[in-house]
């Protein structure tokens, strides 16, 4: 293979590798082709995979672990629309994804071709910016302007078009446009060779496969400084603080051990939410995990970073009457979501992490009335931390004793407790379900930044296949453990082949109770039926073991230790190994449906 780039497959793949991308994610399609083999050329990692929703996902977990925006490759017409609710799940979860997708060619646009339809009709609700490659002069300058657009401000999913025309070497192209086939001299005729000739000619005029590529530093919205003080003054004043961290405060990768210092400097308790999962790592003495509603309620200042006012706060209806309330954010329409229902106080505009760090670093003995508040505020807030820390003491207590009932299945709490001990430091957590996985989160803690991933606000099922795949691309020393409801495993079985195919050791666990529980719960109470909530305890760890994976089962509490150690074994092995979990049914989370 030749190591010149002599088409627009190739120019895109050498714009990719300038912006630092180490990997693709696609479902392969004769659209698409020349990025696949201009990115293999250039040795850009193709992970080719069963689902383009899989390709999406993936390419959103690179984004969040690397900071680095994920790319994913699909094919024209259903290759595109097969993209949709991971586009809009990384719209939602504010992740910097770029989808490329193939398009007929240009020339054949509106007529009939195959799968062309109106891609940009159907994404613009759901992208930052969107746009078609029509000159391949232009590509290096659509991939700067993609990458920019997708990291500043508040990131999210951009989408590029790439007709097929404008990808293939220029002789193919000029080849299947057929204009020496075209034969007569009527004026259809030649206005026909006229208009394929020009349209040709434009596609490839000026095009420079060895110009160099450039980059543009994106725009991040950077808060005042009359803000940062504001907000320092009410955090001294404050007698009972409260921080709640959310995914976008995760996105400025470099900050992040300075935000969890600036945390434990100023001895704040902190409730973490999302990708911020594992900012304090396990067992830290100012994160807590349980009450949440009740400590909301107390504090008499709430410091949001990056955490909107949605159904997760219930809209700001948590928060006490007299809460002063700070919520720093990217997104200005995050600051201002819900302000009927609740006041923020200060809205600050900028990055969370920057904003939080540079409140951490604003002087307390330069200003007397920041550093008067200060002293006078320490005591009520020893007090306050003890009130925390008796709660959870006593939350925890009563999940151990609730882990040690016993029944004909597995008790979920207590498959929780265990996978705990044996989860290793150097780890990363997916979370793929509802109710399953919400428990799970109340046990078993990440043990670093970074290593925790699930879909966010748009609460997508079937996202863990994707996500899995790109956080062991991103952390291939890391051991990534993608944890189930068996009801969204149902998205994802195909992708075991993929981890297969391309010797990803990924550790699935199941927490199979042969039904939808989050929604079977409520609704057989409320309404009095059970309909379309029920499954069955399949076999899924022999369909795993059928596509060639390791598949283990668990079926009691006894059983749990020793097949969760033999599981990890098989993992350490390098097997993609899943464990399939029949667990009785619980009533842990009864009243947690969320709307």
């Amino acid at each position: 293979m030749s190591d010149r780039p002599n088409h627009g497959g190739d120019l895109i793949a050498k714009g990719l590798k300038e912006h630092g991308v180490k990997y693709v994610f696609t479902l392969t399609g004769g659209h698409i082709s020349p990025i696949l083999t201009g990115c293999e050329r250039i040795g850009i990692d193709v992970v080719d995979v069963r689902n383009e929703a899989t390709a999406v996902f993936a390419a959103d977990a690179v984004s969040r672990l690397s900071g680095i925006p994920g790319v994913a490759v699909v094919t024209a017409g259903p290759g595109v629309t097969n993209t949709i609710t991971p586009l809009k799940n990384a719209q939602m979860a504010q992740s910097p994804v770029i989808l490329f997708g193939g398009a007929t060619a240009l020339v054949l646009k509106g007529r009939g071709s195959l799968q062309d339809i109106d891609q940009h009709a159907i994404v613009k609700s759901i992208v930052k910016w969107q746009t078609t490659v029509k000159r391949v002069k232009d590509i290096p300058n659509i991939i700067a302007k993609a990458f920019y657009e997708a990291l500043s401000g508040t990131p999210g999913p951009v989408f590029v078009e790439v007709p097929i025309d404008t990808l293939y070497p220029e002789p193919l192209v000029r080849e299947l446009y057929g204009i020496d086939q075209i034969k007569g001299n009527s004026l259809n005729k030649r206005i026909l060779r006229y208009y394929l000739k020009r349209q040709l000619n434009s596609i490839f005029r000026g095009a420079d496969f060895e110009a160099p590529i450039k980059t543009k530093k994106p725009a991040i919205p950077v808060a005042n400084d009359k803000d940062i003080r504001k907000a320092k003054l009410m955090l001294t004043k404050a007698q009972r603080p409260l921080i709640v961290v959310g995914s976008q405060a995760m996105l400025n990768h470099p900050l992040i051990p300075q935000l969890r210092k600036g945390i434990e400097e100023l001895e704040l308790p902190v409730y973490l939410s999302g990708m911020a999962r594992g900012l304090m790592g396990a067992n830290h003495p100012f994160q807590f995990r349980h009450k949440r509603r009740r400590a909301l309620k107390e504090a008499d200042l709430i410091i949001l970073l990056g955490v909107p006012l949605d159904f997760r706060l219930d809209y700001g209806r948590q928060f006490g009457r007299h809460t002063k309330v700070v919520s720093i954010s990217r997104s200005k329409s995050d600051l201002n979501l819900n302000r009927l229902i609740r006041k923020i106080d200060l809205k600050i505009h900028g990055d969370p992490a920057d904003a939080f760090v540079r409140i951490v670093n604003q002087p307390v003995d330069q200003d007397q009335e920041i550093a008067r508040s200060y002293t006078n505020s320490q005591e009520m807030r020893s007090e306050w931390l003890e009130i925390l820390r008796n709660r959870e003491d006593s939350r925890n207590k009563e999940i151990v004793e609730m882990a040690g009932h016993r029944g004909e299945k597995v008790n979920p709490l207590h498959l929780c407790r265990r996978f705990e001990d044996l989860l290793p430091e150097n780890s990363i957590l997916i979370g793929d379900g509802g109710d399953f996985i919400a428990t799970f989160s109340y046990v078993v803690q990440p043990r670093a930044p970074l290593s925790w991933l699930d879909p966010g606000v748009f609460g997508t099922l079937g996202s863990g296949g994707g996500f899995a795949l790109g956080a062991k691309k991103v952390f291939p020393d890391k051991d990534v453990f993608l944890i189930y409801g068996d009801g969204s495993f149902g998205y994802s079985l195909s992708e075991w082949d993929t981890y297969k195919r391309h010797s990803i050791p990924i550790f699935g666990l199941i927490g199979n109770d042969a039904e939808w529980a989050q929604i079977a719960r409520e609704q057989t109470e409320l309404l009095g039926s059970d309909v379309a909530t029920k499954l069955s305890y399949t076999n899924y760890d022999k369909a795993v073991h059928g596509i060639g994976g390791a598949g283990f089962l668990i079926k009691s509490d006894e059983e749990v230790m020793p097949v969760l150690k033999e599981a990890m074994e098989s993992l350490q092995a390098g097997n993609p190994t899943l464990v399939n979990a029949f667990i009785a049914k619980s009533d842990f989370r009864k009243g947690s449906i969320s709307m």
